[in-house]
């Protein structure tokens, strides 16, 4: 009762339909606890001409901080033990996503960093439009807690999964509208060159530059 009221609820405030649903129930021991998979099933608006490809020039804006998701279920799940109050940053994009579309015709790709994180859907971005990816190191936003349990445990919070985040690749002009119409977490974070085709440089805080290579092995056991 509890997880149908949070379903109700969850898709009340997203603003979607809960049509159908099966339930399955197996042998002892055959699963732990409770899984639930969702399929999601959506029309394109009309005009949208959003794709999978960025632009030479365009601007990465990203809507929040990063790796907040995957920190919070790894301590939860692992039961490390630590009291960082890290919360998942799971929430419902479709409005924020509107908001984008609806001040910028010049937006060329819009993509959540789940699994693999930030550095890793910039890859894939990178390396389906044959473009050079840049960011800046000290414009990702991470916060401390976030930043801190990562140096503790030793993960890269640019691969740790995120959940409730997008990152909108978009004309340089109207960079600044996609970050106020994203909300005050957004921050305009890299670019897209010619250079470097189908890899991602980091700017270092220390003004180095280094590579942001695709990991061969997940540092995190899967999250989402």
């Amino acid at each position: 009762d509890k997880i149908a009221r949070s379903v109700d609820k969850a898709s009340r405030r997203s603003g979607v339909k809960v049509v159908t649903g099966d339930t399955k129930v197996v042998e002892k021991g055959a699963a732990d606890k409770l899984f639930i998979n969702t399929s999601g099933i959506g029309v394109i608006a009309s005009g949208v001409r959003v794709g999978s490809k960025a632009k030479c020039g365009d601007a990465v804006v990203i809507s929040g901080g990063i790796a907040e998701h995957g920190m919070a279920v790894l301590n939860a799940r692992e039961e490390l033990g630590f009291k960082s109050n890290i919360k998942s940053d799971c929430r419902n994009l479709n409005f924020i996503v509107e908001k984008c579309l609806a001040v910028s015709d010049n937006i060329s790709v819009m993509r959540d960093p789940t699994r693999g994180g930030l550095a890793t859907t910039l890859n894939e971005i990178a390396s389906f439009s044959n473009l050079g990816i840049e960011v800046c190191e000290d414009k990702i936003p991470i916060i401390p807690k976030v930043r801190k349990l990562c140096d503790i445990l030793g993960f890269d919070p640019l691969y740790v999964a995120n959940e409730g985040k997008f990152i909108c690749f978009v004309k340089e002009k109207d960079a600044s509208k996609i970050q106020k119409a994203m909300g005050k977490e957004a921050r305009i974070i890299g670019r897209v060159t010619s250079k470097h085709r189908k890899e991602v440089y980091l700017k270092t805080r220390t003004g180095s530059e280094r590579v942001l290579p695709v990991l061969e092995i997940s540092q995190l056991p899967r999250i989402c």
